[in-house]
Order: C-alpha cells, then structure tokens, then sequence
C-alpha cells in the first residue's frame, strides 16, 4: 500500500508495530520539486501509545488483512465501550482511551458502525461518514436569521461542540460530518 491510499481506520506494520490511523493531514508542497506530505497520527494496537510520523506520497507501507464487522454499542461503563457483532452477537470491548476520537459520536442506536477485527482481535472501530445528534445546549434561535448568516457554538447529546446556524434551537436534530466534525444539515 502506499503512504497516499492512507485514510482514517486503516491499520498497517511498520517497526513491528501495528498503527491504526486516527487523523491524516495532507500537506501540498509549497515547491515544484517538493513531494506531497502525509502526516500520519494514531496509536499502536495493544499498548496505545500515540504514533505520529510524516511519509511521501509514494512511500510503501505494509498494511494488515482485517475484517470490517457490523457493530452496535451496547453500553459504555468504567471499562470503555461494549459493542456486539450484529451477526455472531459476539462482544468487544474497548477503552475509553482507544475510542478517543470516536467518543464524541458514540450514541445509542448509532447505525453503520464497523468493527476492524484481525486475528480474532478487534483493533478499532470505523464510524459511518455522519451521524445524527441532538442539540442539548445552545443559545436561543433567531427567527430572522438567514441559513448562510452566522453561526453559534451547539452542544449536542455526546457532549461534542459545534457551529450551527443561528436559526437551530434545542432539541433540533442535525447531521455532522464525523471527519471534518462540521454541521451538514438538519436531520
């Protein structure tokens, strides 16, 4: 695989460790002979230490067989988070610490989630491109407010914090972008 096939929840070896990746940065060359950059953060499988390393574009990079399972959280305690294989109905789980970045869109009922299961060992899980959250806190709504005007700070249900149009109240429903962790919609 090379360093630019690179994405969120890709899993690969390098220095006998096993990295899943949490964020990747692209950085374009600011000249014509530069390569393009990809700044890689995560953290290694078993021991969660952070990883963090810059490759080329056109850098090899071993990447590992893994499954994608359906999944669904059941409940989330002192330990971490469970989630059971929709199919086997088999249980995983993982600490609050692996599931870091994911935690803020982790709700009840949240569909399309996917388990990265290697060797019989989950590694992570991958989050659908959007989820829907509700508004929980957040100033009050402007009637005249224009969907394109400015925007106010909203915390939803999972305790995330996003810019919203003026125009949404409390206990609106809304449509974030798990990657970009940006408003898209109403839902």
């Amino acid at each position: 695989m090379k360093a630019n096939e690179i994405k969120r929840s890709t899993v690969f070896k390098i220095d006998g460790k096993n990295i899943v990746v949490k964020k990747v940065f692209v950085q374009s060359p600011s000249s014509r002979s530069g390569s393009t950059l990809y700044k890689v953060s995560g953290h290694e499988i078993g021991t969660q230490q952070k990883f963090e390393r810059s490759f080329k574009g056109d850098e090899t990079i071993e990447d590992i067989e893994m499954n994608r399972r359906a999944i669904q959280l059941l409940f989330r305690d002192a330990e971490g988070c469970t989630f059971m294989d929709t199919e086997s109905y088999e249980q995983y789980v993982l600490s609050d610490y692996s599931l870091e970045e994911e935690l803020p869109f982790l709700s009840e009922g949240l569909e399309g989630l996917k388990a990265l299961i290697s060797d019989g060992q989950i590694l992570g899980i991958e989050l659908p491109s959007t989820v829907i959250l509700e508004i929980t806190e957040c100033s009050p709504s402007m009637k005249a407010a224009s969907s394109s005007a400015r925007t106010k700070p909203a915390t939803l249900t999972t305790g995330l914090v996003v810019q919203v149009p003026e125009y949404l109240a409390v206990g609106e429903s809304i449509k974030v972008n798990t990657e970009t962790r940006e408003f898209m919609s109403r839902a």
